[in-house]
């Protein structure tokens, strides 16, 4: 059964690359001899494996990095340091619109 791995690179700039492969070694090898100049992480080398995680189905893996590419740098660094209080605080939308907001401000209190 082939592996298939979820990764976050923290880039020499500080940033992160969120990114799924087969072969975690290689890639990251490749991320760092900078294998292609239009990739996100050619200027940003070298990079740094900070996080990955390992999936059997590859459109698991596919989805599960789609949503990391979308969290924000707070999230992504709680997932990093397994800091599962701190992921779930930012895992709660801080939209005005959404309903738990809307619903504590509009409340007609007596």
């Amino acid at each position: 059964m082939k592996t298939f791995y979820v990764y976050i690179l923290k880039c020499s700039d500080g940033s992160y690359y969120v990114g799924v492969t087969n072969d975690i070694e290689r890639r990251l090898e490749e991320h760092n001899k900078g294998v292609s100049a239009n990739s996100f992480t050619f200027k940003r080398r070298p990079v740094e494996l900070v996080f990955y995680e390992t999936y059997n189905d590859f459109k698991i893996a596919e989805q599960w990095e789609k949503k990391l590419k979308g969290w924000s740098r707070k999230k992504k660094e709680a997932l990093i340091e397994r800091n599962w209080n701190k992921l779930k605080e930012y895992s709660v939308c801080q939209n005005d619109s959404h309903f738990s907001n809307f619903r504590d401000k509009n409340i007609n209190h007596k």
